[in-house]
């Protein structure tokens, strides 16, 4: 019982932290820059549809964030926030180091102690054990994983794409003008 009591600990404070900055990329809650700037950074970065992958942040964040904390629809919070933090690291930490300015050491974390406690399953205090729901939570872990890795390499391929577009024009236009 004490390894379900653990394990609703680290669901609790982890999934609190995802929901807060979800919140802060969806809502504008809790100092965050709401859903607009949240579109403008993702069309920045050149992800296309800046809209989509935008909610798709966000809510792997909020939603996996939820999901993770209340033991629900296991192991698909898990999963959300493993596509997140993926993203995060691959893509807006990256080439920095490990620590440091753009260090990817919390997204990493975060990635790690998900996976972990989505392969261990979410302990006995969890909403799927009180309503009796019963998923293949290995099997879907593992489809989960291979299907957010697969949509993380889609937007970052997207975004570097749009990124040599961008780059290209510019020397174009540099050289013409």
């Amino acid at each position: 019982m004490s390894v379900s009591w653990g394990l609703l600990l680290v669901r609790l404070i982890i999934g609190f932290l995802l929901v807060g900055h979800g919140a802060q990329k969806l809502f504008g809650w809790f100092g965050g820059a709401g859903f607009g700037k949240s579109v403008g950074m993702m069309r920045a970065m050149h992800f296309r549809p800046a809209e989509f992958w935008a909610v798709l942040g966000g809510a792997g964040e909020f939603g996996g964030g939820l999901l993770f904390m209340a033991g629900f629809l296991w192991p698909l919070g898990p999963i959300a926030i493993i596509a997140a933090m993926l993203m995060a690291i691959v893509r807006f930490h990256l080439p920095g180091t490990l620590f440091g300015a753009k260090g990817f050491e919390y997204p990493l974390l975060l990635l790690l102690l998900s996976g972990i406690v989505g392969l261990v399953g979410p302990g006995h205090f969890a909403l799927d054990v009180a309503l009796r729901l019963h998923l293949p939570t290995t099997l879907l872990f593992w489809l989960g994983l291979v299907g957010a890795v697969i949509v993380d390499a889609i937007g970052y391929f997207i975004s570097e794409s749009g990124k040599q577009a961008h780059a290209q024009t510019q020397t174009q236009s540099a050289a013409q003008g």
